[in-house]
This record gives C-alpha cells, structure tokens and sequence, in this order.
C-alpha cells in the first residue's frame, strides 16, 4: 500500500490509501508475521510506480478483456429493478483501474499484471457435504444457470473506505447451492481462487500470505437473495481484474469478502479459515460485515466513490440492512 499526496490521482476519481490507514495496516501485517521486507518493498515499488499506474481508459480496459463466448446472453440479463445505487453509477474505466487482487500486485493498478493470467478454459468444482456435487467449465455454468442470470445494481464498499457503484451481472448464489442441494450437516460455504504462480506474479513477490485466497459465508448467508456468482458487469464478461471468469458478490460485506476468480466451492460442517481471517483475525473477522461504528482497523465512519470522489457516510451492512439484518439478530 503506497502512500502518496492527493494531486497525482484527482484527475481519476480515486486514491491510494492514506498514510493513517497505511500505517495500521503495516502494523496489521506485521502482527501477522508477514515481515518488514514485505512493507519495505511494497513502499518503495509503489514509490517509483505511481506515475506510471494510471493508463488510458483504453489501456486500462483491454488489459483486463477476456474472449466472450456467450456476450449476448450477459447483455440481455433483465435488470432487478429492487436495486438502485441511490448515487451516480462508477465510470467503468475508474472501476477497472482501481482494484485490489493480491495475487497479481499489492498495489491497485492490478490491470497492469493480469496479462498473462488465462481465465480459459476454466473448471469450477462444487463438492463437500453435498448430495449433487457439480464440476463445470464456465459455459456449462451458464448453459446450466442461464435462466438465472440477472443484473443488478450493487454498491460495493472496501475496508480500505473506497466503494463504486457497479451493475453487476451474476447467477444468485442461493440457486446454485440449492441446486448441489447441502446435506443437513453443512452449516458454511468456502470459496477457493487458483493458484498459478506462473501467471500471477503475487504468489512469488508475496510468499508470506497464505494462499490460495479463500473466503466463506454462512450456509443461511450464501442462500440470501443478495449474493451473486458474477460472470459479467456493464453488460458484458468480467474483465480479468475483477475477477474473471466468475467471482462472488457479497454487497452487505466488505469488499474483500467478494472473492475472485472462484474455482472451488465446498459446503463444510464448521466455519472454514479465509485468507485475510487467517493473516490477522482481530482486524478481519470471519463476518465481516460493513458497519460505521467498528474500525476495521481504522474508522469506517465515511466512504468515497471511485470516479468522482464524492463522501458519503457508511450505512449499516452497506444499505442492504432490509435483506439481511434478521441474519444477525441476537437469539
């Protein structure tokens, strides 16, 4: 994470972390054992990269474009009219430009690295406690789910206080999982990214995590309307730094709950350690939900929006509290 003065980034919408959240977040780093070298070398390529991250919207874009076997069923998606922004939507060059996937860089200008990554041929697995486990290339999945495919207007909030606005298209997650139909013991659901070192080059540079990036949610929170699979945004396939060939959307949550480029999913009788859980559990708890009032691990009071920079003040689960407050009332 590099710390840097506003000027150089205004003209996109966007910035890099302040130096307040830099410093906590080097303290978090180093209370979970990944090492000064790792800060040291993070700064300093951050330091003489900044003028160089930025690219042209056109740069940016076809860094990250995949082949699209199916455009049109994306770009037809009906829109789920219950979903507005309630705020102008995320120019998606602004979007594309400011990423975090720590896989291909620690920094945001990931769309300079996912070059070499190939999101096809791809194979997602679907297994555990499970009475129809399921393995399916990404066309199967859309062959299969299709009838589900849905657009929807999400508002996507980072820890890091940076949230966007993006229209989403996905799979409900909720259709999926009743579709591999859990067996009564499954009580949560992991999600695991790949590994290949050869084609991203965070695994090498940044040994230390431990990878590969996991997540998970509850069973009762993974068949929640709100969650999607998605396999595309602004009306076309996800481009490889958010995650393509497919990634969950989890809106109520912290954006780093959102993992990308999914290849496993495994039903599990017991909460599954996830990456960031792992790597420093009192700052990233398993939940993880977006709440103003709890510092993770620095105030959470305020977001700006990538594109414009305009504050807003953080809502209580991201503004979705209607879906999924009743998930965590206390018994």
């Amino acid at each position: 994470m590099w710390i840097h003065r506003r000027r150089p980034l205004d003209p996109v919408g966007g910035k890099e972390t302040p130096e307040k959240v830099f410093l906590s977040r080097r303290r978090l780093l180093q209370a979970a054992g990944l090492g000064s070298g790792l800060i040291a070398a993070s700064a300093a390529a951050g330091y003489f990269a900044w003028r160089r991250w930025r690219g042209s919207d056109a740069a940016v874009m076809a860094a990250g474009r995949v082949d699209e076997s199916m455009p049109a069923m994306l770009a037809q998606a009906p829109r789920d009219k219950r979903f507005r922004y309630g705020r102008p939507e995320t120019p998606e060059p602004a979007a594309a430009r400011y990423t975090n996937f720590y896989e291909f860089s620690v920094f945001k200008w990931t769309w300079k690295y996912v070059g070499s990554f190939r999101p096809r041929p791809w194979q997602l697995t679907i297994g555990g406690l499970c009475r129809q486990p399921m393995r399916l290339d990404i066309d199967e999945l859309l062959h299969r789910f299709g009838r589900h495919l849905i657009e929807r207007q999400y508002r996507h909030r980072c820890v890091e206080t940076w949230a966007m606005c993006v229209p989403w298209i996905g799979i409900p997650l909720a259709e999926v999982v009743r579709a591999a139909d859990p067996l009564p013991q499954a009580t949560h659901v992991r999600f695991q990214t790949f590994y290949r070192p050869k084609q991203a080059p965070g695994f090498l540079k940044w040994p230390d995590f431990p990878w590969p990036y996991t997540e998970g949610l509850t069973l009762a929170e993974a068949t929640n309307p709100l969650p999607l699979l998605a396999v595309g945004m602004y009306g076309h396939a996800l481009l490889k730094q958010h995650g393509a060939p497919v990634r969950l959307v989890v809106p109520w949550k912290y954006g780093y709950k959102s993992i990308k480029s999914i290849q496993r999913i495994d039903f599990l009788p017991h909460q599954p350690a996830t990456f960031w859980n792992t790597a420093a559990p009192s700052m990233y708890p398993f939940e993880s939900n977006v709440d103003p009032n709890v510092p993770r691990p620095w105030p959470q009071h305020t977001e700006h929006v990538l594109g414009s920079g305009t504050r807003y003040a953080t809502e209580l689960y991201n503004g979705y509290g209607q879906y999924v407050s009743h998930l965590y009332r206390k018994r």
